[in-house]
């Protein structure tokens, strides 16, 4: 979540978490959430680098977007391996 304060990227990562767990059907708690969003946004960052694409790093709703993006990629890739 870069660009954001860390109070922004948790309040942020939290939603995109939340959002990305009920979109998948996991089952996962507020922290988990958090950390979800988090992470996936510096996932998805880094694909849309790869990209040539960028996301407005300063952007509450492009991060959010991402991270919710991230957050998706990070269960179904968790689901993908636990089988």
């Amino acid at each position: 979540m870069e660009g954001l304060g860390w109070i922004a990227a948790i309040i942020v990562g939290g939603l995109a978490g939340w959002i990305a767990s009920n979109i998948m059907k996991a089952d996962t708690g507020v922290f988990l959430n958090i950390i979800l969003g988090i992470v996936g946004a510096v996932i998805g960052n880094a694909v849309l680098g790869i990209l040539g694409l960028n996301a407005q790093a300063g952007s509450w709703i492009a991060q959010g977007f991402v991270g919710l993006i991230g957050a998706v990629i990070l269960i179904w890739l968790y689901r993908a391996v636990a089988r």
